[in-house]
């Protein structure tokens, strides 16, 4: 009997070492290539301005439109400027950590990632987006064609994504497509990148993203960036006691 649980221990064991060398393979030309996608899309520290679109089958729309500040590799704060009924609501990420200020309504309240500040097919994650590489690492790239496809796999279970696949537009190193996966492998969302445009000091990125979702037949969202360029933040902008204080980043 003894002999017996010997054997089965040692199946077990390396059953167990396989499946986490499978799990833990990196692809390191891949991840470097995801670090200077993450540049290409936007600086380090910077400052944008984007336009929100929720579209309904019926052709209804719903516009926002958002200032957004970031620092480092997980800091980013959003103010809205419009509709009207929104002015003033802003939001804070500090890593995996989202909260939601409202005027006069009182502190900030803890918000998810697979929420949304807009109600659309964009979630708080799409909206407050940092560093793909910061929360993903790169286990396959497929080079075989003019357009290369790499395979994202979250680093933690915080993330909104399990597993993220992307094209990549190879000349200039920009997503033209990224399908969001759940860990059991179902399709959430479909992200489109377009309409590659040099932003301000050399950013040229793609200027539109749309999304649609198989859990929301006939809706879209699209999220347009008009401005963005280098800026650099004080520490203190990225606190929940300066929330209030956002719309004024501005002047």
């Amino acid at each position: 009997m003894n002999l017996i649980k010997k054997i089965l221990f040692f199946c077990f064991a390396g059953c167990v070492s396989i499946l986490f060398a499978q799990t833990s393979k990196i692809d390191t030309e891949g991840n470097e290539l995801l670090k200077k996608i993450d540049r290409n899309l936007t600086p380090v520290s910077f400052e944008s301005y984007r336009k929100l679109i929720n579209i309904e089958p019926d052709g209804k729309k719903k516009e926002f439109v958002l200032y957004t500040a970031k620092k480092g590799n997980d800091k980013m704060v959003t103010t809205f400027l419009s509709p009207k009924t929104e002015v003033g609501r802003s939001t804070l990420r500090l890593g995996d950590n989202m909260w939601l200020y409202i005027p006069n309504v009182g502190k900030p309240v803890r918000i998810t990632s697979m929420q949304s500040v807009t109600g659309g097919i964009f979630n708080n994650s799409d909206i407050m987006r940092l560093d793909y590489s910061e929360e993903y690492d790169c286990v396959k790239l497929d080079k075989s064609s003019e357009e290369y496809v790499m395979t994202l796999k979250a680093k933690t279970g915080n993330v909104a994504y399990d597993k993220l696949l992307f094209k990549v537009d190879v000349k200039n190193s920009v997503p033209t497509q990224i399908e969001c996966y759940t860990a059991s492998d179902m399709l959430i969302k479909t992200l489109y990148f377009k309409e590659i445009k040099t932003m301000s000091e050399g950013i040229k990125r793609p200027a539109v993203i749309e999304t649609d979702s198989p859990l929301h037949e006939g809706y879209r969202s699209v999220m347009v960036y008009s401005k963005m360029k280098i800026r650099e933040f004080p520490d203190e902008v990225f606190t929940m006691q300066y929330m209030p204080k956002i719309p004024d980043l501005r002047n």
